[in-house]
Parts: C-alpha cells; structure tokens; sequence
C-alpha cells in the first residue's frame, strides 16, 4: 500500500530583477510538485548553475539586462543563454518567461530551444501548466504564444535569422554598411548579401522600409 513519492519538478529561476525572482520562487514553492533549486539575474551564471545543478526546467527571463558578467561574453541574454543551455546541457528545458508576446520574441525563444513560452501578466495556472508540460517533454505556451505561431504559419512569414536580426538593429541606428561590417566584424560584401536577403524576406526595397517592416512584425522595437 506504500505509494513512492511523487517527484518534484527541479526549477532554476532566471530574471534580471531580485523582487521577480522573490515573487516566482513564492509562487512556485508554494505550488505542490515544485523545487526551486536556485535562482540567478545574470545569462552567464544561469548557464553555468543549469551545467551544474541539471535542473529540470529553467525559468528564463527572455530579456535579461545585458551586461551583467564578466569578460568577452558578459552580455548574455535570454535568447543566447536558452540557446547554450539546451545545446550543452542534456536534458535541461527551458520555459520563457517575458512581458512580451509578439511573434519574433516567440519564434526566437522556440528557435533556440525554449519548450515553453509564458507572459508574466498570465494566471499562475499558466506558468506552472507551462513547466509542468516542459518537463514531462511536451510544449507549454500561452493562448498568445499560440496564436502568435499559428498566425504567423498561416502567413508564410519568414524569420530573420540572428545574424540578420542584428544587420537590422544596425540599420534601425542609422548606420552604414561599412559600419555594420565593423560592429560585427563582417565584410561589406557579407554585409550587402545580409541586406539582399533581408529584403527578399521581408518584402521591403531600401533600409528606411526594412526598420518599418521589422517593427510592424514585431522583430524590431524602437527605443526598447
């Protein structure tokens, strides 16, 4: 008749801000099932505490502020440190955590590997639905998440790949070819090939309708 204890669900929490972090490990502590193993702001130090405690999901802030390690690769942030935890660290899933749901923020984060995408002005019942699914090896999105993916297969839009994203920053900032060659050491020739496909895959035809385009698809936002 001795039934063996039901296993929690080990969770390491990532988000730049102590007060979030206090209020997501209260609400998932007080959730039965749940086990918060650790808790951390910084991308850098979440890929390390998830290599060394394997947890079962990480809770991951899709924008971390950046800048918050140290050395060549300090600014770490959400999308980059999903990307190194599923790639390095066997079975470790992650669940985005953001305030923001538009569709190149999901289609980033489920890119990288993320198996669950959340809004933080969501009901609790859908953050731990979300880690509950991530963890037993399924998907765990948000009704927005949802309707931000199934929209955007419905119109055949294409995504941006990462290095394309930030030709686009660039080109949001106002600068050159040759500039944006420099900041991330290219050569103007990769540069303009950059641009050609950018072009084709948006729709647009010069940088100025490249921006408006990247920010009405939610891919680019201005001044955030």
């Amino acid at each position: 008749m001795n039934e063996a204890p039901a296993v929690s669900v080990r969770i390491l929490i990532v988000d730049d801000h102590a007060v979030v972090r206090a209020g997501l490990r209260a609400l998932l502590e007080g959730e039965p099932g749940f086990d918060v193993i650790d808790e951390t702001g910084d991308g850098e130090q979440a890929v390390l505490l998830a290599g060394r405690h394997r947890p079962d999901v990480v809770l991951m802030d899709l924008r971390l502020t950046q800048g918050g390690g140290t050395g060549s690769d300090a600014e770490v942030g959400g999308i980059t440190a999903t990307r190194r935890i599923t790639a390095t660290v066997p079975g470790v899933d992650v669940v985005v955590l953001t305030s923001y749901g538009n569709r190149g923020d999901v289609v980033r984060a489920m890119e990288a590997g993320a198996r669950g995408y959340v809004l933080k002005a969501g009901p609790p019942e859908e953050l731990f639905r979300a880690v509950r699914a991530a963890a037993a090896g399924g998907m765990g999105l948000a009704p927005e998440a949802t309707a931000q993916l199934v929209g955007g297969t419905m119109s055949g839009g294409p995504v941006l790949s990462e290095r394309e994203l930030g030709v686009v920053r660039l080109l949001a900032q106002g600068h050159s070819n040759r500039a944006i060659a420099g900041a991330l050491h290219l050569s103007e020739a990769t540069v303009k090939t950059h641009l050609v496909r950018i072009y084709r895959k948006l729709g647009t035809e010069n940088r100025a309708s490249t921006v408006s385009e990247a920010v009405r698809r939610g891919l680019l936002e201005i001044g955030g």
